[in-house]
């Protein structure tokens, strides 16, 4: 990698792998961004100076631009974050999940296919549907989105393979479980949750909290994404998982307990529409062929996370409003 675009670099976790790779590397990186609601330039304000760091502004279903800044920044890979990714928001209105998440994939491919760019995809385990008890999603579960959101997504994610086999596009895929960490959107339900307590507001829980997820902390995740970048296949798609699954009655009460609270602070609210009752990652495969494994237990990355909420009320404090709803 010497110079990367990375789509939707001001979002949760494209900041997230923005910082991680100016860090590590002496590389260049460009942020394409539209920035939306929940993109945000003060995600990547400690890097803005940076002589590897450009900004872009812009429109991922824009062809053109996106070419004259491949062009320009002699850019040999996409890494690709770019997406609408709040569940209630695409039972709400799914048309701009459409054009983001599938035409906006699918202009960034015609661009990797031009340029003949690495082209790496960031989709979700939301793909696959849905879990009983048992069981564990990987990568050759059949496809069942069961959302708007997931079905965007699974769409972008056929689209990536099937420029790999039509145009050999050299492209791989990673679909993770929930990410977590500083940085992220207050309308998701970890930072929904810490900042309504920090507020003096209770956490509201969707039925009766009995839904089980699997949680990432989003710099194990960026270092997933390098992983596969210099070691992975072409071709391949590889499952991300943090090994941590936990009801979210059980995430609620793991906040609850940092701040010295009970139950009572619980508000249990309607269940939203077709909501998926378990999702749960295997992630053997990039841990055996490609060496990597999260390092942060969920405890230690909660505690790191609500720490983080506490300190930066100036960030997520403008961007709250009554209104929220969660995933």
């Amino acid at each position: 990698m010497k110079s990367i675009l990375v789509t939707g670099g001001s979002g949760f976790m494209g900041s997230s792998f923005v910082r991680y790779i100016l860090d590590k590397y002496d590389c260049k990186v460009a942020n394409l961004d539209i920035l939306t609601y929940a993109g945000n330039k003060e995600n990547l304000r400690s890097v803005e100076r940076n002589r590897n760091y450009k900004f872009y502004k812009g429109d991922i279903c824009d062809t053109k631009l996106v070419s004259r800044i491949v062009e320009k920044d002699k850019t040999d890979t996409i890494v690709h974050f770019a997406a609408e990714s709040h569940v209630d928001r695409s039972i709400d209105n799914s048309s701009v999940f459409i054009r983001t998440n599938v035409q906006g994939t699918h202009s960034l491919l015609e661009v990797a296919r031009k340029h003949r760019l690495r082209f790496h995809h960031i989709s979700t385990d939301e793909v696959f549907g849905a879990l009983g008890s048992k069981g564990k999603f990987n990568e050759k579960t059949p496809y069942d989105p069961r959302s708007p959101y997931s079905a965007s997504k699974a769409a972008s994610d056929h689209l990536v393979r099937a420029y790999f086999h039509t145009h050999n596009v050299a492209a791989t895929i990673s679909n993770s479980s929930n990410n977590y960490g500083h940085y992220q959107y207050p309308e998701k339900l970890i930072p929904l949750a810490v900042t309504n307590l920090i507020e003096g507001k209770k956490i509201p829980i969707y039925g009766r909290g009995l839904n089980v997820r699997d949680w990432l902390y989003v710099e194990d995740h960026s270092m997933a994404i390098d992983t596969i970048l210099n070691k992975g296949k072409i071709g391949e798609t590889y499952c991300l998982g943090g090994n941590s699954e936990r009801r979210n009655i059980d995430i609620a009460r793991a906040i609850l307990k940092e701040f010295g609270l009970g139950d009572d602070q619980i508000n249990y609210v309607a269940d939203r529409p077709g909501h998926d009752f378990r999702y749960s990652i295997d992630f053997s495969k990039i841990r055996k062929e490609l060496g990597w494994k999260p390092e942060k237990i969920f405890e230690q990355g909660l505690r790191r996370t609500v720490r983080w909420y506490r300190e930066n009320r100036q960030w997520w404090g403008k961007l709250k409003h009554d209104n929220f709803t969660r995933k």
